[in-house]
């Protein structure tokens, strides 16, 4: 089996957010994926965790050493990072695919240095952003800005999927994949 990489919140969110959140961890176990995520047992973290795992899929946490108390502690496996820099690494290293959920300035911070790395060529993974109710509708905009103003080295669909539902998501991660 193949491991989605998620970044969300660990914040409680709205009903509209929990319920794409958990339609994609089953779809993840339907269509063979694992779930390697921020380790955390709260907010969204908790939901895309209890939704793989209740359709019997695994579930790989990268903590670190500060948010250690918060972490999932029925995992199938925990690995407490010293840092940021290591947490965003080993999250890279043990994924196949990346979706970002909704989520704050984490999550964001996150998939901006997937990009990042991958605009450099340094792994080639899907990065797809579930834009669940247009959340992230302004961003996309500012990356077609960014490629429209010859901002990007690469064209953007190169880069990142914007996928409005979560099968949609899924889809587009299995199609990169058999490549």
């Amino acid at each position: 089996m193949k491991n989605i990489c998620i970044f969300c919140s660990a914040q409680e969110v709205e009903e509209k957010f929990v319920k794409d959140a958990k339609q994609l961890g089953n779809l993840m176990v339907k269509n063979k994926f694992n779930l390697v995520w921020g380790g955390s047992n709260y907010g969204l973290m908790k939901v895309i965790a209890d939704s793989v795992q209740e359709n019997g899929g695994k579930i790989y946490g990268v903590t670190m050493e500060f948010l250690k108390d918060h972490r999932r502690m029925n995992a199938d496996e925990m690995t407490i990072a010293k840092d940021l820099p290591e947490r965003k690494k080993l999250l890279l290293s043990k994924s196949d695919a990346i979706i970002l959920l909704v989520g704050g300035i984490g999550s964001l911070d996150e998939v901006a240095e997937m990009l990042e790395f991958k605009k450099h060529n340094l792994h080639q993974k899907p990065i797809v952003v579930l834009n669940t109710d247009k959340f992230y509708e302004g961003l996309k905009v500012q990356f077609q800005r960014m490629e429209n103003d010859g901002f990007l080295p690469r064209k953007l669909d190169e880069l990142i999927f914007f996928a409005d539902t979560p099968i949609n998501a899924i889809n587009y991660v299995k199609r990169s994949l058999n490549k």
